[in-house]
């Protein structure tokens, strides 16, 4: 038997941030192995380490960082390398998925173009490429990523979630590297285009022997690529073991933590505990009783793409929202769930049906629509994109009691604060949105809504891009703002998880067509539809089998 190579070593590595208030120590003592061919993934939430110790690895670090301890590379100290040595080392020899291809990949440049820049800058023979042969390493890259040669020519707003994605995988590996470093490479894709993006990445490791570094906050998705899994904490690596065991037999705190933040489908476990001191009156059996609050009748949309012809984003859709009723409509990116939720906001035109809110029809315009958008609220998938990074808490929040003329709007921002839990209000008036974690601009993004009275929350995605144990926090309040508040709520989601452990009913939403609903048991254990089958089997970890099993 061959013995196997190490491709990568890091030996007690060390990163230091230097801030104006003094330096802040963010990895200490950290010290893990990769040999060549084989995975390695590294788990924990923002603030943990991990992707510092990532981008560590090809000093992309900022100068603000000072690197102690040894980074081997192919048995080659990293931190010694000259700049020309360290610039034919990116790309070639290990390269970045980075996180957020939305935000990664350039907007005006086409997709092929793009995917061709790391060969031009590091081509792979003594002469440049020809634009023949450029051609042709991009439309094999495109192919080994599952993605029609066609796409070259798109610019990223074209493309899918998990389409974007899949071209900085390509981009990655455009120079055929030893090592891939994927920092949360599907965060925020739906179940269907993630077990997509983790089996191209399974499938280069086996096919071409490269190393993998894959980091992520969901202990499940690592384990479905991963051989060893490294959970880190406050800068440390506090355990690291094969995959199997760490997810079945988690030893530290932390790790167990993390593995519970993603509760799966048929998990016999409560609702996420509400965040109060005091005890709230349990939930209904049954909600059929209450009336309906919002409902969508034959609801049809259309679009034309780029060739003029007419896509249907949605159709025909009938989908009601009752009186204090969480709704979870899921279904993978490109399904019509947005467009459905910009339609029942009046933010969409439909081409026909109705909307009705209360059982009138939705206002085409004027102080109608205006007073029932008061009704309706809309929570924004990511925080960082919705606030104005120039406005204080206290002038986002009072936005929308400004703009419906609310009188008492200082006492209208601290009640919203308040109910979104950023206590004490006060406190967090004068902050900006990069001075507040993900989960508290989220709150943020929540006390707005809050601040106009509504009676339902469209919630899109409004966990996607948060932490695990984030995540539940953001759940809870929901769930105690629907109990103490009686607030209705559409949430959309990608996650079968979050809506088992938080919706009433669900709707599962394909094509444009919303082919299933029922309740929560109904719709996830005993799933009638074979695209509601495909959601619950592309889950990693084997969660199909469980929820049948519970059943």
């Amino acid at each position: 038997m061959t013995p196997q190579t190490t491709l990568l070593e890091l030996k007690n590595l060390g990163v230091t941030y230097r801030t104006g208030s003094g330096d802040v120590p963010a990895v200490r003592g950290v010290d893990l192995r990769l040999d060549a061919g084989g995975t390695l993934g590294v788990a924990g939430e923002s603030g943990s380490g991990k992707s510092t110790v990532a981008m560590s690895v090809l000093r992309l670090l900022p100068r603000s960082a000072k690197v102690t301890g040894e980074i081997l590379l192919d048995g080659e100290n990293v931190g010694d390398m000259r700049w020309g040595r360290l610039r034919a080392v990116r790309w070639a020899e290990a390269s970045v998925v980075f996180q957020g291809a939305m935000h990664a990949l350039n907007p005006v440049r086409r997709i092929g173009e793009q995917i061709a820049e790391p060969i031009r800058l590091h081509p792979p023979g003594a002469k440049p490429p020809t634009e023949a042969q450029l051609h042709a390493r991009v439309t094999e890259l495109l192919e080994q990523v599952d993605l029609p040669p066609s796409r070259a020519g798109a610019y990223p707003h074209e493309l899918s979630g998990g389409q974007k994605q899949r071209v900085m995988i390509a981009m990655a590996l455009a120079c055929e590297p030893h090592l891939v470093i994927a920092d949360e490479p599907t965060t925020a894709l739906d179940v269907i285009v993630q077990a997509q993006v983790l089996s191209v990445l399974s499938k280069l490791v086996a096919e071409r022997g490269i190393g993998l570094i894959m980091i992520s906050h969901d202990l499940s998705v690592l384990a479905a690529t991963c051989e060893r899994i490294a959970v880190m904490y406050d800068g440390e690596v506090v355990e690291e073991r094969p995959s199997h065991e760490l997810m079945t037999a988690p030893q530290h705190d932390h790790s167990r933590a993390l593995a519970a933040a993603f509760p799966t489908v048929g998990d016999p476990v409560s609702r996420f505990a509400p965040a109060t001191a005091t005890p709230l009156p349990p939930e209904p059996a049954d909600r059929t009783e209450e009336p309906t609050l919002l409902a969508a009748e034959a609801l049809h949309v259309t679009f034309r793409d780029r060739t003029g012809k007419r896509i249907h984003a949605v159709d025909g859709v009938d989908l009601a929202v009752r009186r204090d009723e969480i709704v979870a409509l899921v279904g993978q990116s490109g399904s019509g769930k947005t467009t459905l939720a910009r339609t029942l906001l009046g933010l969409q035109k439909a081409d026909s049906g109705t909307v009705r809110y209360a059982g009138s029809p939705l206002p085409s315009g004027g102080a109608g629509l205006r007073a029932y958008r008061r009704q309706v609220q809309l929570v924004l998938q990511d925080p960082a994109s919705a606030l104005n990074p120039a406005h204080t808490v206290y002038e986002a929040v009072a936005e929308g009691p400004r703009i419906h003329g609310l009188p008492g709007e200082h006492d209208i921002v601290r009640k919203a604060l308040e109910s979104a839990e950023l206590r004490p209000p006060e406190k967090f008036f004068d902050r900006l949105p990069h001075e507040l974690s993900g989960g508290q601009r989220q709150r943020v993004v929540i006390a707005g809504a809050l601040a106009l009275g509504p009676a339902l929350l469209v919630a899109d995605e409004p966990v996607a891009s948060l932490d695990a144990s984030v995540r539940g926090e953001i759940l809870a309040l929901l769930l105690r703002l629907r109990r103490e508040l009686g607030l209705a709520a559409l949430v959309i989601t990608h996650d079968l998880g979050l809506a088992w452990n938080i919706a009433d009913r669900v709707a599962v939403m394909y094509r444009g067509e919303l082919v299933e609903t029922g309740t929560v048991e109904q719709v996830l254990l005993d799933p009638q539809h074979e695209y509601t089958k495909s959601l619950l089997q592309a889950l990693p970890g084997g969660t199909a089998q469980r929820s049948t099993t519970a059943h």
